[in-house]
């Protein structure tokens, strides 16, 4: 490292030096490349290797999680939703069995890892809402799931954001295969890729604030139509709220205090 006294003060990569600023201060240094075919050849670089592996095990089984969620992975999350995803599935994949850079992901092993997981951790579904309910239920065949809430008084048990009029309770799923890694492509496939990243969810009517929800809610998700489930594919149950203004009788979704989080997993 050393110091910039020039008056020009530069910031970035130039002819191999790096000219940043810390403390108020200009200061260069060399630039320190590792070219790819070096990482991917030298046998210094084989513990990178394996780590990136993985990672790449991680991302694909956190992207087919997202997908069975299909547009409600991306209103309901935050913007770090797919690196925590990613973080969970390589927390199960450090778990597993091989040799490394090639760990089995087993997310049926260790589904519980995400119950309670949160789509935006800044806005956590029981800060929204809180009415007394049963958790989801998944039959046995695993292909549907029914979540039933009481009548419950909107004022007591939601907490909704400002201009808020309605609200729609969500039922959504997503199956995620176990990954292991296939040498032929050099990467991480599903074991089985029949119900991998689908999914699908029912959302209740639009509901008026204030007072009495007037009735029951009842939501139910059906699969049938996927065929047989396999046993190496998990499923994850999530619970969500979204809120909407009305205007001259449309409903306008908010931007704000939508949530959703895994309630249940089987």
């Amino acid at each position: 490292m050393a110091r910039n006294n020039s008056f020009i003060k530069l910031e970035g990569s130039l002819d191999g030096l790096t000219f940043y600023r810390r403390n108020g201060e200009s200061l260069v240094k060399t630039t320190n490349k590792v070219s790819k075919n070096r990482i991917m050849n030298d046998p210094a670089f084989k513990r990178t290797r394996e780590n990136m592996q993985e990672f790449a095990g991680a991302s694909a089984s956190g992207k087919a999680f997202r997908d069975g969620f299909a547009g409600l992975a991306q209103s309901m999350g935050d913007t770090y939703l797919s690196a925590r995803l990613s973080g969970l599935m390589k927390r199960i994949n450090s778990q597993g069995a091989g040799d490394r850079g090639e760990r089995d992901i087993d997310v049926v092993t260790f589904q519980d890892l995400f119950r309670n997981f949160e789509f935006n951790r800044a806005t956590v579904f029981d800060s929204k809402f809180f009415a007394p309910s049963a958790l989801p239920s998944i039959n046995a065949s695993r292909d549907q799931v029914t979540w039933s809430i009481p009548d419950f008084n909107t004022d007591s048990y939601i907490h909704k954001p400002e201009g808020a009029t309605h609200f729609r309770l969500v039922l959504a799923g997503s199956y995620v295969s176990n990954y292991g890694y296939v040498s032929g492509v050099k990467g991480y496939e599903p074991v089985d890729d029949s119900v991998n990243g689908r999914g699908g969810f029912e959302a209740s009517a639009e509901i008026a604030l204030g007072g009495m929800v007037g009735a029951a809610t009842d939501l139910t998700i059906d699969f049938t139509a996927l065929g047989a489930i396999p046993v190496s594919s998990a499923l994850f149950v999530g619970v969500g709220i979204v809120f909407y203004q009305e205007v001259n009788g449309n409903f306008y979704e908010l931007a704000q205090g939508n949530c959703m989080k895994i309630a249940v997993t089987g």
